[in-house]
């Protein structure tokens, strides 16, 4: 499975009867890739498009960070909201307790 690099970016390649291509040492260098890593696929139009699983999350983080709000997190805004309910909810809680022992006392008198 010969390949020829054409021109610093460009390869040209054979795919073997099992399917498989080898991707030159130089492409491999270039994006990072070691034995064993993932890579991901698509094809968009014809066109075969490969990047490495790290290079796809951090492409995907950088097209994500685009809608992110300058402030606080939503997730610690969310987990601080849930936090005062919890408190309200134990407070009610106590508060119906004791107002329960206060009418237990009370039947016990009467």
């Amino acid at each position: 499975m010969a390949s020829t690099v054409t021109i610093q970016r460009s390869v040209s390649g054979k795919i073997n009867q099992n399917g498989r291509i080898v991707i030159p040492a130089a492409i491999r260098e270039q994006m990072g890739l070691k034995a064993g890593d993932t890579v991901m696929m698509e094809v968009e139009d014809g066109v075969l498009r490969m990047e490495s699983h790290r290079a796809r999350i951090r492409r995907i983080q950088e097209e994500v960070a685009r809608y992110c709000k300058p402030g606080p997190l939503a997730s610690d805004e969310l987990i601080a909201e849930r936090r005062e309910e919890a408190r309200r909810e134990e407070e009610e809680f106590a508060r119906e307790q004791a107002e329960r022992e206060r009418w237990a006392k009370v039947d016990q008198v009467a």
